[in-house]
């Protein structure tokens, strides 16, 4: 099945799925590498949130990555910012589970959201933006294919620290060619 691998499902994101994300929402130690605006939102506005902007929107596709043997929610994943005429998209990943952090699920996620993005939508181009202290998310990223394609100097300040946002990007080309080589490693 296309969003499946051997740990991991993913499913569209519902409306219902809303309090689980204001939970992951609401974590500092979560947002604090993927979220600018750290903030505590209310129930409310979470819930409006997810279904205006990730539900209501024609150029988004949301998914709850789970654990696939017991089927645990641990983060979203999402193509944003679709320009079908261009074939490109932004990825954003979040694992809200923190003790899923570390054991591989943002990588088996990554790849089968590029998958669906390069092989079944046609995209041309995937790219993302990645704080510059999130040395974790971007050797990920790196190791995936993605290329460094610039960055937003100084446009992110935490905790008395400016910091620059990193952009990266994937060409289908670069995606296809990274998932041969990787896979003739594992034989």
């Amino acid at each position: 099945m296309l969003f499946e691998s051997s740990k991991i499902k993913l499913r569209k994101m519902i409306s219902d799925d809303a309090e689980l994300y204001h939970k992951w929402r609401n974590d500092m130690e979560v947002m604090a590498s993927t979220n600018p605006f750290l903030d505590m939102y209310h129930m409310e506005e979470t819930r409006g949130f997810v279904n205006q902007v990730i539900l209501g929107s024609n150029s988004s596709k949301s998914y709850i990555i789970l654990e696939r043997k017991t089927e645990t929610p641990m983060g979203i994943i999402s193509l944003i910012n679709i320009d079908y005429k261009n074939r490109n998209a932004e990825c954003i990943i979040d694992i809200g589970e923190k003790n899923y952090w570390g054991k591989g699920y943002a990588t088996e996620s990554m790849k089968l959201l590029l998958d669906y993005g390069f092989l079944e939508m046609n995209l041309h181009r995937v790219y993302l933006r990645v704080f510059s202290f999130n040395e974790k998310a971007m050797k990920l990223y790196e190791k995936m294919g993605f290329k460094y394609e610039g960055k937003s100097r100084q446009s992110l300040f935490r905790e008395g620290i400016w910091h620059d946002i990193i952009h990266m990007g994937i060409l289908k080309e670069e995606y296809i060619d990274e998932s041969i080589r990787y896979s003739k490693q594992d034989k």
